[in-house]
């Protein structure tokens, strides 16, 4: 099952001040708050700043689609011609986080939630 896109990361390389631009544009602290990420919770979308994202590779935002089960969707995306990005890693506490590259360069983001 697809739950949706709630998550969106962003690459930063100034986590402090893209911190302080996000806290002023959604009207809310970070409910995580840790050197190497930064999320929001804002009406059940999660905005995530990565300074490591450009270092991974990001170019942009990556929107996460919320998934029952990575590996069936990882599967199921591969089979229809996406390349892997990022493969399953475990996020911290059971969350798993993968990755594919579409035909046109877009990136696709799966998230299983703990």
């Amino acid at each position: 099952m697809n739950d949706g896109i709630k998550t969106v990361i962003h690459p930063v390389r100034d986590l402090a001040a893209a911190k302080a631009m996000f806290s002023a544009l959604l009207g809310v602290e970070p409910y995580m708050d840790e050197p190497y990420y930064v999320g929001f919770s804002m009406n059940g979308q999660d905005i995530g700043l990565d300074p490591q994202g450009h270092k991974k590779g990001m170019s942009g935002p990556v929107a996460y689609w919320h998934v029952d089960d990575i590996e069936a969707s990882l599967r199921a995306l591969l089979n229809a011609g996406a390349q892997t990005s990022q493969e399953v890693k475990d996020v911290g506490g059971g969350k798993l986080v993968a990755s594919v590259t579409d035909a046109d360069g877009n990136v696709i983001g799966l998230i299983q939630p703990a």
